[in-house]
């Protein structure tokens, strides 16, 4: 199966080059990196205009700040593999796990993967007191209504086939599209199969973007598309 990465991103100048780097040694067959880049203003746009417009980069300029879901809209609208992963820019996920997530796929066994924090032993994610708190309690909502079984719903390394990103309009602009994905995934009846991966966590001092009133909109979206009629 030939893979499409769709990267958003947002004042990543000093991660940028590293990641998409990582992403083109990868061994999978990659057919296209699509970035989107969310108007940044720190030398992020500069970066990628310079450095990586040729194959297999596909560049996406937003004209102005939209957030992660606008981002990640205009990047599924244009995907052409038959599998679609989303790769954040910060080096939080790593690259070399495309893999774990593509073999349940490859298998048949499910049309989407998602690659969960809290499933690798070797991550240090439990000893965030707060921050695994607040994502076991979203997670644990998510699960109740929309009948899942998940250990990290909001995890940002999510793949699924074409087929089924084809089925699915992304409505939020925001980070709110993490438990939207989700819903409709759950709507669909179609099982999410997770893998464990390894996560590098940033902090905000080094520009981590979500913030406390995300975790709101979370919470709220995870309402809004569970449980409005179809």
């Amino acid at each position: 199966m030939k893979l499409s990465v769709v990267v958003p991103c947002y004042n990543e100048e000093p991660t940028i080059r590293k990641i998409l780097h990582r992403v083109e040694a990868s061994p999978l067959d990659i057919i296209e990196v699509i970035v989107i880049d969310d108007n940044s203003t720190d030398g992020t746009r500069e970066t990628l205009l310079r450095e990586f417009q040729r194959p297999p980069f596909r560049l996406i300029m937003h004209r102005e700040n939209k957030g992660k879901g606008a981002a990640l809209r205009s990047g599924f609208k244009c995907a052409k593999g038959d599998v679609v992963v989303i790769q954040d820019a910060d080096l939080e996920y790593d690259p070399d796990d495309y893999g774990k997530l593509l073999k349940p796929i490859l298998e048949g066994e499910t049309e989407v993967a998602y690659g969960s924090r809290f499933k690798s032993p070797n991550n240090h994610t439990r000893s965030l007191s707060f921050c695994y708190l607040v994502n076991s309690m979203l997670t644990r909502l998510s699960n109740i209504v929309s009948a899942t079984k998940l250990t990290d719903m909001e995890t940002c390394m999510k793949m699924l086939t074409k087929r089924t990103l084809d089925q699915i309009t992304i409505e939020e602009d925001g980070f709110g599209v993490e438990p939207e994905i989700t819903a409709k995934i759950a709507r669909l009846n179609l099982p999410i199969r997770e893998v464990g991966i390894s996560y590098q966590r940033r902090t905000h001092k080094q520009g981590k973007k979500i913030r406390w009133k995300d975790g709101i909109d979370t919470l709220w979206c995870i309402f809004k598309y569970n449980l409005r009629p179809s």
